[in-house]
């Protein structure tokens, strides 16, 4: 545990990458389980995500929460263009979703306090861990490394084309949903560029995450997660 901690601290690239090297090699592993280990290994990798996120939050310090009303209406509209353009577009099936649906309440049985508990753990997974890291990464590390291999000394609301291009790509082609995807990492980078922090970006990334495990359950659209 001191050898990986010592590794996400080791840089200012390395506690922005790390995190998402562990949260996508864990995603990895998890997709090989099938049945409740599957389910398990989601929380397992939640837990080493809020690790990591408490172990790099004296270096990544941009990563701070901020709520504004542009926030808030890029995460509504997200979500918004997520579901409602997803019937419109082929999706990249050689990538993604090889194993079964992610649908707890299938696993563990409808209603079950085993279901809801990984509907949960998914939702609020989804909305409080994922959106510090991927920001970080996508938006703090990625898009100002394309332009200077010494990010940090890159202003967050620096706009730079083909980076905030070439960023958006590699955030979209990283979903199943890839045009909402490129679309939603354009969003992203917009408002940390207008706000000049990265904390706006986290909620709106929050907020879409949230309101889509919340159209999942509402709905049994089970093929969003």
């Amino acid at each position: 545990m001191d050898f990986l901690r010592q590794k996400l601290r080791a840089s200012a690239a390395h506690a922005r990458v790390a995190p998402y090297v562990i949260i996508l090699v864990l995603t990895f592993v998890q997709d090989g389980f099938e049945g409740p280990g599957r389910y398990w290994m989601y929380l397992v990798k939640m837990v080493a995500g809020a690790w990591c996120i408490w172990q790099v939050r004296d270096i990544v310090t941009e990563a701070r929460w901020a709520v504004s009303w542009e926030a808030i209406v890029v995460g509504v509209g997200i979500c918004a263009i997520w579901v409602g353009l997803d019937p419109y577009y082929p999706k990249i099936e050689f990538l993604f979703k090889g194993g079964h649906p992610w649908n707890p309440m299938k696993q563990f049985g409808q209603g079950s306090a085993a279901g809801w508990f990984f509907v949960a753990v998914r939702t609020f997974g989804s909305a409080l861990v994922v959106p510090p890291i991927e920001e970080a990464f996508f938006r703090s590390f990625l898009y100002r490394y394309f332009v200077r291999i010494k990010f940090e000394t890159l202003p967050l609301n620096c706009f730079h084309a083909v980076s905030f291009v070439g960023t958006a790509l590699v955030f979209g082609l990283a979903h199943y949903q890839w045009l909402a995807g490129i679309l939603c990492g354009m969003a992203y980078q917009w408002l940390v560029i207008r706000k000049n922090r990265l904390g706006d970006a986290m909620t709106a990334h929050a907020i879409t995450n949230f309101l889509l495990g919340v159209w999942i359950v509402w709905k049994g659209d089970w093929r969003f997660w």
